[in-house]
C-alpha cells in the first residue's frame, strides 16, 4: 500500500488547512498519510520506497518564494540535486493570480522533481485562492490521482 507524505509550504495556513482535509480524504481510502508542516528533507529523502508518494501542497510567498515552513527543504532539494527515480509524486500548487509570480513555488516543485527523475502521476493542479473552492477543486483533483495509483 502507497504510503502519502503531504509536504506542506504555507504560510497564512490556507495550505496547511487544505493538507489536513486531503490527509483525511486519503486515510478515509484506506491509505497511510502523513502531513509534514516543516518538511525535513533528509528524512524524508532516506524514507523513499517504491511505495512512497509525495504529495506537495506548495503556497507561494512573496515574489513567488516558498514559504518559510519548507525554505530549507527547497534550498536543500536545488542543492544537493538529489536521484529520485523510485519516488512518485503529484503537486498542488496554490496562489493568487493576481501576482505575476501566481503558483511560481508550485510550479518549482513540480519541475525539480522532474529533474531530480521522480515520476509524476497526474499534471500539477493549480489552485487560485481569489477565485477558486479550494477543498473543492482538491477533492476533485484527488479522485483523480488516486484513480492512476
Amino acid at each position: 500500500m502507497t504510503t502519502i507524505q503531504l509536504l506542506v509550504a504555507t504560510t497564512s495556513g490556507n495550505t496547511e488547512y487544505l493538507a489536513d482535509q486531503l490527509a483525511e480524504q486519503l486515510q478515509a481510502q484506506g491509505y497511510t498519510a502523513h502531513v509534514h508542516y516543516e518538511p525535513d528533507y533528509s528524512d524524508l529523502v532516506e524514507a523513499i520506497t517504491d511505495d512512497t508518494l509525495w504529495l506537495g501542497c506548495i503556497a507561494s510567498h512573496g515574489a513567488g518564494d516558498y514559504a518559510d515552513s519548507m525554505l530549507a527543504f527547497a534550498d536543500d532539494l536545488h542543492a544537493k540535486k538529489p536521484r529520485l527515480e523510485t519516488l512518485h509524486y503529484a503537486v498542488i500548487a496554490v496562489g493568487d493570480s493576481c501576482y505575476d509570480t501566481y503558483c511560481a513555488a508550485g510550479r518549482d516543485f513540480d519541475e525539480s522533481l522532474a529533474k531530480a527523475g521522480a515520476k509524476r502521476l497526474i499534471e500539477r493542479l493549480e489552485i487560485d485562492m481569489s477565485q477558486d473552492d479550494p477543498e473543492d477543486k482538491a477533492s476533485t483533483w484527488l479522485r483523480s490521482l488516486l484513480n492512476r495509483m
